[in-house]
């Protein structure tokens, strides 16, 4: 099994950086893991820690139409150039909790997406730089207020709520080409969606 890097609280409010183990312990690290983070010698049992989002971003850097098929959901192409957006780091949850729908919508979908975590500053580089810069893979959930996306014209209102991007619930380091992204409704065993 690839490492497993989580974000835990424990019942004394601490929080951590870990290597979540096969038992479901977490392996507790000295610092978060972009930043050389070192396993220590305190080791969480099961059952005695909460999973967080694996981090806290500063930003959140997104990529609109990005696939062919929610692209022509939406009635558009994929666009030629990246269609980018920012959501606030207080939209950001841990996968599995509640995501509390906006009085104002009346209509809020999911959108699977792949995040990548970025373990160091880059500006103005090439393809190649950029790709070194990439720490690791984990699931993101784009929440969007659809009818307030459509209302509005842009996109802030729409992604921004809090807790409209569940994440992880941790992050790996590398993913093979072949993985597929599903997205599962609650308890629905059939995905939502699905995609390479």
């Amino acid at each position: 099994m690839a490492q497993r890097y989580v974000r835990v609280r424990t019942a004394k409010g601490q929080t951590y950086y870990g290597l979540l183990q096969l038992s479901r312990g977490v392996q507790v690290l000295d610092a978060p893991p972009w930043l050389h983070g070192q396993p220590t010698d305190l080791q969480l049992e099961p059952d005695t820690y909460q999973i967080l989002a694996p981090c806290a971003p500063s930003k959140i850097i997104a990529v609109g139409k990005n696939y062919a098929s929610h692209a022509a959901e939406m009635g558009t192409d994929v666009p030629k150039e990246p269609l980018l957006f920012l959501k606030p780091p207080t939209s950001v949850t841990a996968a599995g909790t509640e995501i509390h729908y906006p009085p104002q919508s009346q209509r809020v979908d999911y959108e699977g997406e792949l995040a990548l975590i970025i373990g160091d500053r880059v500006y103005c580089c090439t393809p190649e730089e950029a790709q070194t810069k990439i720490w690791g893979y984990t699931i993101a959930n784009d929440v969007t207020a659809r009818d307030l996306q459509k209302q509005d014209l842009q996109w802030t209102r729409a992604k921004g709520f809090d807790t409209f991007c569940p994440l992880g619930p941790w992050i790996v380091r590398e993913l093979s080409p072949a993985a597929r992204l599903q997205t599962f409704l609650n308890d629905d065993p059939q995905p939502v969606q699905s995609a390479l």
